[in-house]
Formats: structure tokens, C-alpha cells, sequence
């Protein structure tokens, strides 16, 4: 079946949320906001004030880097925006959501059903996917301005707390639901049921890589 395409307010509703199914690709329009480790320790270890009213501006956290510059005028220059693998800052999330009531966590990888379950689901949220490598100009196409950059001299260009407006920036695939499942190990639970049929009366390999073997007698012995 095509996958549905949908656009999605960066303050989405219950609802909106509700009708989202794994597979989906979605656009968001409206204002989101970066923020990954260096955000995430500043505000939740060191307990600085958020610049941001948050929920209120924006429910959706973008785990990226901006291919952007600051001119000397104070204006902003972003061409690309790269997403990072969101895995990397799960500890931080249940916090993360709780206090500034993020309903979308947009990146590139992922995490389990027991991530989701755990952190998203009592948080009412999902996760959006970056869909392959190489998208950073696409979606740089969807952003229509940057309002501000919060923490740069603290934090840098890359870890900054980016404000960005988008119009139809995309595409994203929604990756979990509201219930915690996760479209990635559905569809690798459904690759490796059928997997073995795939190489039905096919003949050994003749070569393999060094160590891809069980069996004691092909040891290399030095």
C-alpha cells in the first residue's frame, strides 16, 4: 500500500497525533527548535531557563546540525539541515518531554519499542524519521526563515538552540506510535520471518568473510 502523505502542524493536536500510523510520511509546517545534548545538559543538569515558551511555540525538537553561519549583521544563513541519530540522547527525553511538552522528537535512526514505550508513550509523543542519508538540502528546502539562536557562544554552532520556521518541511516518516510500537522492527521482524526462503535451493557460499563461520575445523590457526 502507498503510504499516506500528511501535513503536520509543528503544534499538533491530540487528534493529529492520533491518526498518525507507522509508514506515514509526514511535512511539518509551522516553528520548531533544535535542541540535542548540549541543550539537553544546560537545561536539565545545569537548570538554565529555557529561552522558549514551550509548549506554546512549538511541540517539536529536532535532533540536527544546521549547515548555517551567523553574519556579522546578526542575520543567518542555513542551507542544509543534517539530523543526527536520536538514540544517542534517550536519557534525557523523559525529562525532556515532561517539562516542555514536546509531542514530536524529529531525527535519524531511532530507538526500540521499549525507548518508545518507556519515554514516548506516557508523554503522549512520537518519533519522526529522517528518511535515508544525503537529506540535509532537501530539507533545508522547507525552511522558510530563522527566528533566532539561543546559547551559541555557550554552546556552539552545532549544539545551539536553533528556532527555525518551516513550510513542508520533509519528508519524515513516523517511526512510532501512540501506542509504542516501532516501525523499524516491524518491518525487520517481517524481512527476517521470510529471509530463509529467499535463499531456498541455493547453494552454500563458496567464500566468506574472515570468522563468519562455526564450524571448528575452518580455524585459522597461526
Amino acid at each position: 500500500m502507498k503510504p499516506r502523505e500528511i501535513v503536520l502542524s509543528t503544534l499538533p493536536t491530540p487528534e493529529d497525533l492520533a491518526q498518525l500510523r507507522l509508514g506515514d510520511i509526514v511535512y511539518l509546517d509551522g516553528l520548531m527548535y533544535t535542541a540535542r545534548e548540549g541543550v539537553y545538559m544546560r537545561a536539565l543538569e545545569d537548570k538554565a531557563n529555557i529561552p522558549m515558551e514551550l509548549p506554546s511555540e512549538s511541540a517539536a525538537n529536532f535532533h540536527c546540525s544546521p549547515a548555517a553561519t551567523i553574519r556579522e549583521d546578526g542575520s543567518f544563513n542555513m542551507g542544509a539541515v543534517t539530523a543526527t541519530a536520536s538514540f544517542r540522547f534517550a536519557k534525557w527525553l523523559p525529562e525532556w518531554m515532561a517539562k516542555t511538552g514536546a509531542k514530536l522528537i524529529i531525527g535519524k535512526g531511532g530507538m526500540s519499542s521499549k525507548d518508545y514505550k518507556s519515554y514516548f508513550v506516557p508523554n503522549g509523543a512520537i518519533y519522526l524519521s529522517t528518511v535515508g542519508y544525503g537529506t540535509g538540502a532537501l530539507l533545508g528546502r522547507g525552511v522558510e526563515n530563522v527566528e533566532a539562536v539561543h546559547w551559541n557562544e555557550e554552546l556552539g554552532l552545532a549544539q545551539a538552540m536553533w528556532v527555525i520556521r518551516c513550510k513542508r518541511m520533509g519528508p519524515f516518516i513516523v517511526a512510532s506510535d501512540l501506542e509504542g510500537n516501532c516501525l523499524f522492527e516491524r518491518e525487520n521482524e517481517r524481512i527476517s520471518r521470510n529471509l530463509e526462503h529467499v535463499y531456498e535451493g541455493t547453494r552454500p557460499a563458496v567464500l566468506k568473510r574472515f570468522g563468519e563461520t562455526d564450524d571448528r575445523t575452518d580455524e585459522l590457526i597461526g
